[in-house]
């Protein structure tokens, strides 16, 4: 499949998506972001992909939407609002959040509007110490979309939530860590490094239970108690009736590393 706004490869079972707009801080199309609806599905139905790593080209991650499309500067009419969020946003974040394979999100600039939100609809997510987290949807009159009212309250608590969405100021990469947004922060030339080797770790371990931990944990977000202890029963007895789980016994009982396969 020919892309031009990103570039997809895969590699020990780590398929890698790497936003290329780096002229634009990666900020999105629609043909980007068909682009990236693809790689998604291309990855969901892979075998061989069993993790998924997403970061940007050049110094930003994400800038969130090419203002250019939705508003010409020529003057012509662009697509409308509701379209873009329904056919371009909506999808993506959709199919992040199903996919059940570990998504590991290295964001190595600035991540803003859209582009931040798409970060936090990863799994972990790893930035530069030199990155930056902003809800900019207000700068411009909008109210935030592709998920942001819904992981900012759950990540950060409804006071923090509204402070940085009514006010768009930028978020430092240690202030989204201590405030428990992402998962770490390392230096600029460390980032890929450290998040090529945690999304290769993820890939060696056993996907499948890892896919079973992602689907409870979103959907405990709007569960009751009762009904998260039976979901639990219930995948525990697809992870137990796995592949990897039979190797996994089998590995300690032999007191050697598993072989994981992730079904």
């Amino acid at each position: 499949m020919n892309r031009e706004h990103l570039r997809y490869e895969v590699k020990d079972g780590v398929g890698r998506i790497t936003l290329a707009r780096p002229a634009v801080l990666n900020s999105l199309n629609t043909a980007m972001a068909r682009e990236l609806q693809g790689v998604l599905d291309e990855a969901a139905q892979s075998a061989e992909t069993r993790a998924l790593l997403v970061t940007g080209e050049g110094r930003g991650f994400c800038a969130g939407q090419d203002l250019a499309e939705v508003v010409p500067p020529d003057g012509s009419k662009g697509p409308e609002l509701r379209d873009v969020i329904e056919h371009n946003y909506n999808p993506i974040v959709r199919k992040l959040v199903a996919l059940e394979k570990p998504i590991v999100c290295a964001v190595n600039g600035v991540a803003a509007g859209a582009g931040a939100n798409l970060a936090l609809a990863c799994d972990v997510v790893l930035a530069a110490s030199n990155a930056s987290f902003v809800q900019a949807f207000v700068n411009i009159g909008l109210v935030p979309d592709s998920g942001g009212t819904y992981f900012l309250p759950r990540l950060l608590g409804l006071p923090r939530a509204k402070a940085l969405m009514m006010l768009g100021e930028k978020l430092s990469a240690e202030q989204a860590l201590a405030f428990g947004m992402i998962y770490a922060v390392h230096e600029p030339e460390r980032l890929l490094p450290e998040a090529e080797a945690l999304a290769a770790r993820l890939a060696s371990m056993p996907t499948l239970a890892l896919g079973l931990i992602k689907r409870a944990t979103n959907a405990s977000l709007a569960s009751g108690l009762d009904a998260q202890l039976d979901r639990e029963r219930d995948l525990q007895v697809l992870a137990g009736g796995s592949h990897d789980y039979a190797e996994g016994v089998k590995a300690f009982q032999e007191k050697r590393k598993p072989r994981f396969v992730g079904r």
